[in-house]
């Protein structure tokens, strides 16, 4: 039996996890100073997690306790003036808050949902979110499907074929 070559990760693979179809330079850098963020909260963070109602968010973190946070990332007015779906993601978390760079002009955004300003190199809370604890039902449902897209995307860097 012949042994499959193993592939190991190297930089260019930190674009995987960097950058995503459509996704400005802008929002990468946000989005990694968030999941920075949240990782040193405790939370476990992954970018670009699917819902069941055909919707996608932008960042979901885990917390130790099953707490679920959600983020969306806003790279500029037009970006937040052109997206209403940030509503539907309520339902799927206990906290959720919106992650923009540090110029954005954070008066346009809603006052009842948490702010985190971000960098390429890290981020800050600079107001709390809300908690809305989810159901019981819901928090299994949304964590089962944080988990299965957790080892798909670890199974697919392993087994990348």
């Amino acid at each position: 039996m012949k042994m499959a070559k193993q592939s190991s990760l190297t930089e260019n693979d930190a674009d995987l996890f960097q950058s995503h179809a459509g996704q400005s330079p802008v929002a990468a850098s946000v989005a990694r100073g968030t999941c920075r963020l949240l990782d040193q909260m405790g939370f476990a963070p992954l970018m670009e997690l699917p819902l069941g109602i055909g919707r996608r968010v932008d960042i979901m973190a885990l917390g130790r306790r099953g707490e679920i946070i959600t983020v969306e990332i806003k790279s500029c007015a037009a970006d937040f003036r052109a997206d209403g779906k940030w509503e539907e993601y309520l339902d799927y978390c206990d906290r959720f808050f919106f992650a923009v760079p540090p110029d954005f002009p954070r008066g346009i955004l809603p006052s009842n949902t948490g702010l985190i300003l971000a960098d390429k190199f890290g981020a800050e809370i600079i107001r709390p979110s809300y908690v809305m604890p989810l159901k019981a039902a819901r928090r299994k449902a949304v964590t089962l499907q944080y988990a299965r897209c957790a080892a798909r995307r670890m199974h697919r860097l392993l087994d990348p074929v």
